[in-house]
């Protein structure tokens, strides 16, 4: 799929702000290694020859013998720096645990048993696996490791650091990383070279695509000297990607060195990408300041996600000169749900009307508006622009399911399509205060002197939001505050670093949160994570608002085993529709392109992937991109 690139307009505003979980997916399972040397007679039922690539929908596009991605240029030119920009901070380089921060772009020193195309919706092509053995039915699946991977000190990638990265991450991986592959059963080396995982399930490929995503790491680096994966650490292991990390200054910088040696720089998924000889990571503490510092010259590329700064900050001289440039690209963004998330194991947000009061006092037209120049659409769904999200009244085998549960659901979840409040221009409708207050008002609380207290104590309705610093999203929460304020609510803003915030999140130590949720389509087993009430008290896991429901527990039943994709988008969508009718979070926005800003020292191909461009993969940027030495030529002659 091929998407044209334009050169970006002086619009009236474009943001987009906020957490977005994404970055590596790296891949657990409820697995076990066994000994080598395990007989592959026993592979039953039988299986098709080896294939060279999977879908989870439909066929791949790409024939056995393609020589590149669509999307990369195979004869891009390879030399210069690439110098990046990033937010917050990092204090271990290792992955796995709940404990400490990693910087995404270690994502670079590692390989993936196979590489997603960003151009085909869940395909994947070989990367250290040469091929792939599938079952008929789908209950497991063998791959066969390309006899030429290294490590990148020489060591060979060999069947039992694949079988030994599951059981790492099942000892030390957080919840949501384990959870994600809970449908993996065994996972059994063959010998050196072939590895199989056996599954749960049968019919699906979900899981099998889930397994592909595995990042290998290296066993004998990690088992030498009494390294342990459950620990933090700041020495870089050896990887079999394509960089090596070169130079570490804790918290402040990394350096990447493109490795000469590296095993699959001429694979078909590689050619093409990791055209840089030297990629520098500097961090930034304050996003201002990392803007300011873009704006300098001081890092060469910046996908842009603030309105203010899209719209009004590049009106600088090398934008009208036309050496820092803008790009904009239709992109498809699986974004899931961001928005301000409740805490519902606080007692005043588990009352199912107090959380739509807040709701219904939240002027996203007003924030629109006048922080992100009108230019952004609502989230309305937990899976938005997919057939996965909820739309109408439900019909067909979503109603079936709903009506299983209609006794435990609000009347509105069959008869109302849900829909969120409006407001007609910068004031907060009065009608939406009046509901809002009669909400409240049946939940207990009432307005005494304009201010929001508890009926029976007094006790005045006042809540912490919870965000990091240097977010970008400060207006826009502290314009929620001043609405609150209108109904009498004392809200208030509370700012941390991004290792208070990691740690109180996990400890589920605020009220209201400043969160997302990534999507992955198909959904399957991380929505277990999210939403199952088991997962409700787990500290650690996904389930941060605190979701205990019984009708919520039997959708997932059915959604996360589902075999055929009418069950699978039926049951998403029942799902979907029960957890916005019990208005869990406060939905935020999206936009459907990405704002691109770089130096013209940077070259790229014709042709764009649409999926997650330079955002949701882990390092950033798009790595089809190239050092353009003719425009650094002319950069250095002008001072910049």
């Amino acid at each position: 799929m091929a998407l044209s690139i334009r050169r970006a307009r002086r619009p009236a505003g474009i943001a987009r702000a906020g957490v977005v979980i994404a970055g590596l997916l790296w891949a657990a399972a409820a697995s076990a290694s066994e000994p080598a040397g395990v007989s592959a007679d026993d592979l039953a039922p039988s299986a098709g020859p080896p294939v060279h690539a999977i879908a989870e929908i439909g066929e791949p596009a790409l024939a056995a013998d393609f020589t590149h991605l669509p999307y990369a240029d195979p004869d891009a030119p390879k030399g210069g720096t690439l110098r990046l920009g990033a937010g917050g901070t990092f204090d271990t380089l290792n992955f796995l645990p709940l404990q400490g921060v990693y910087p995404r772009s270690i994502g670079l020193i590692y390989d993936t048993l196979m590489v997603e195309a960003q151009d085909e919706l869940s395909v994947f092509y070989p990367r250290l696996a040469e091929s792939v053995e599938l079952a008929e039915d789908l209950s497991w699946m063998v791959f066969t490791l390309h006899p030429a991977a290294r490590f990148q000190d020489g060591v060979a990638v060999t069947a039992d650091d694949v079988a030994w990265s599951y059981e790492q991450v099942m000892a030390h991986g957080q919840p949501f990383l384990r959870s994600v592959f809970a449908d993996v059963a065994t996972v059994e080396v063959l010998d050196a070279s072939r590895v199989r995982f056996r599954f749960h399930t049968t019919g699906t490929m979900t899981p099998l695509v889930r397994a592909a995503q595995l990042t290998v790491l290296p066993r004998h680096w990690w088992t030498a000297e009494g390294r342990s994966l459950g620990d933090g650490t700041l020495e870089a292991p050896p990887g079999s990607g394509p960089y090596r990390l070169v130079e570490v200054d804790a918290g402040r910088r990394l350096v990447y060195e493109r490795d000469p040696d590296y095993w699959g720089a001429d694979l078909p998924v590689s050619r093409g990408h990791w055209n840089f000889d030297r990629i520098t990571v500097d961090y930034y503490l304050d996003r201002d300041v990392m803007f300011e510092a873009f704006r300098g010259g001081a890092f060469d590329y910046r996908r842009s996600f603030s309105s203010r700064n899209w719209a009004t900050g590049y009106d600088i001289p090398a934008a009208e000169d036309g050496d820092l440039l803008r790009l904009e690209v239709p992109v498809v963004d699986f974004r899931g749900m961001q928005g301000f998330f409740f805490n519902i194991r606080d007692p005043r947000f588990a009352d199912r009307r107090v959380r739509q009061a807040l709701t219904l006092l939240f002027n996203f037209e007003f924030v629109n508006e006048t922080i992100m120049h009108g230019l952004y659409r609502r989230i309305d769904s937990y899976f938005p622009g997919s057939d996965y999200a909820a739309r109408g009244l439900p019909e067909g085998l979503e109603r079936a399911l709903l009506e299983d549960h209609a006794d435990a659901l609000a009347p509105a979840v069959l008869t109302e399509p849900f829909t969120l409040p409006t407001n007609d221009g910068r004031r907060l409708s009065r009608d939406n205060l009046r509901a809002a207050l009669a909400l409240l008002e049946e939940a207990g609380w009432g307005l005494q002197e304009g201010r929001l207290v508890d009926r029976e104590t007094g006790e005045p309705f006042a809540f912490e939001i919870l965000m990091r610093t240097g977010g970008g999203l400060e207006p826009h929460a502290g314009a929620f505050v001043d609405m609150l304020e209108q109904a009498g609510i004392d809200a208030r803003l509370r700012l941390v670093d991004p290792a208070q915030w990691q740690a109180r999140y996990q400890d589920r130590d605020f009220e209201v949160i400043v969160f997302a949720y990534t999507f992955f389509p198909p959904p399957g087993s991380q929505l277990a994570n999210r939403f199952a009430g088991a997962a409700a008290e787990d500290l650690g896991s996904a389930n941060i608002i605190g979701i205990a429901d019984p009708v919520v527990d039997a959708l997932l039943d059915v959604v996360v085993p589902a075999r055929d994709q009418e069950t699978k988008i039926a049951a998403t969508r029942a799902l979907d529709r029960v957890l916005l009718w019990g208005y869990y979070v406060i939905p935020h926005w999206y936009n459907d392109v990405a704002w691109i800003a770089y130096w013209d020292r940077l070259g790229f191909p014709a042709v764009h992937p649409p999926f997650d461009y330079g955002y949701a993969n882990t390092f950033g940027f798009q790595p089809t991109w190239w050092f353009d030495g003719a425009g650094d030529a002319r950069l250095r002659e002008a001072g910049r």
